[in-house]
């Protein structure tokens, strides 16, 4: 894919998803589209391997905003493997600027597609990035909800959705100078309802092709 684009560097393809529209489908179907890499939850275990903070540190903070407690994580028991015994405060932010290091150690590596961490506004002025954002009519995104499993009925899918596309944009504003979900903070939104997971990922791919191309 490099060889079709202007620019020789690495790129990296973020995308920004309400709960339950299929951003997860798409972004791995674009990655194998383009040949390139993807990362999700996988971003939270490579961050925990470059810096030796346990995954679980991560993932209890993972698109949630700093929740400001005068000490949040001791580092006895956020170092993984560590033998360091003292009780000095790890707070969010150093694990958010952890995350923000290997994000860009990974597009060092390959090309990439990454998953909301407000990966557009980090990488920003590090690589080329084309920023997308997926959403899709609640009904749709109920019904994707309950059929992976995640909830049985329609009430507690609605909920379910809310609460975390809450996190998501609380996380995002708090983060970057933009607005989780409005159109002018990407290049690219996309209902992922009328084209299908499929249909978003060659859309998407042909819109990378024509940006950086």
């Amino acid at each position: 894919m490099n060889e079709d684009l202007k620019t020789n560097k690495n790129y990296v393809i973020a995308i920004g998803r309400q709960f339950g529209c299929g951003g997860r489908e798409v972004g791995q179907r674009v990655a194998q589209l383009l040949d390139i890499n993807y990362y999700d939850k996988q971003l939270l275990l490579e961050a925990s391997k470059a810096s030796g903070i346990h995954p679980e540190m991560f993932e209890a903070v993972d698109e949630r905003t700093p929740k400001f407690f005068p000490s949040l994580w001791p580092l006895n028991l956020a170092m993984a493997g560590s033998t360091f015994l003292g009780e000095t405060p790890m707070s969010d932010d150093t694990i958010y600027k952890a995350q923000c290091q290997v994000m860009k150690e990974l597009v060092d590596r390959k090309s990439c597609v990454i998953v909301g961490r407000t990966a557009d506004f980090v990488l920003r002025e590090y690589c080329p990035v084309v920023s997308v954002f997926l959403h899709a009519p609640i009904e749709d995104r109920v019904k994707r909800i309950i059929e992976r499993g995640d909830c049985d009925t329609r009430e507690a899918a609605e909920k379910r959705s809310d609460k975390a596309n809450k996190l998501r944009a609380e996380y995002y504003n708090f983060y970057t100078d933009k607005l989780w979900g409005h159109a002018d903070s990407y290049d690219l939104c996309i209902d992922s309802s009328l084209l299908g997971v499929e249909g978003t990922a060659q859309f998407i791919v042909e819109f990378v092709k024509r940006r950086l191309g």
